[in-house]
C-alpha cells in the first residue's frame, strides 16, 4: 500500500508522518486488499473549532473510503478517522464474496 501524507498551513512533521503510516500498515495487515492512502493534516483557527485535522482517503476495490476527524491533537484526530475507517472497511469486507 502506497501512503501519501500532505500537510496544508502548517510544517511537516516526521514524527506524525511515522506515527500515522504506522497506523495505516496495521490497518493494511487486516485489509490487504487495501491500494493506497491520501493522508491530509491541516489546521483550523477558528474558536469555534479544535482546530487538529485529520483526513484520510483509501482506495480499495469499489468506491473509495473517505472519514476526517478534528480533534484537540493530531493523534487523537488520527486515531478517530482510523476508527472510522475501519468501520467501513468492514462493512465493505462483509460485501465481498468469495468465488
Amino acid at each position: 500500500m502506497t501512503i501519501n501524507i500532505q500537510y496544508v498551513h502548517m510544517a511537516t512533521s516526521e514524527s506524525m508522518s511515522n506515527y500515522v503510516t504506522e497506523k495505516l500498515k496495521r490497518l493494511y495487515k487486516k485489509y490487504e486488499w487495501l491500494i493506497s492512502a491520501e493522508v491530509h493534516f491541516a489546521v483550523e483557527h477558528n474558536a469555534k473549532e479544535k482546530g487538529k485535522i485529520c483526513k484520510i482517503e483509501l482506495s480499495a476495490p469499489g468506491p473509495r473510503i473517505f472519514a476526517s476527524s478534528d480533534e484537540d491533537n493530531y493523534e487523537d484526530a488520527v486515531k478517530r478517522t482510523i476508527k472510522d475507517l475501519e468501520i467501513q472497511l468492514k462493512k465493505r469486507k462483509e460485501v465481498f464474496k468469495t468465488y
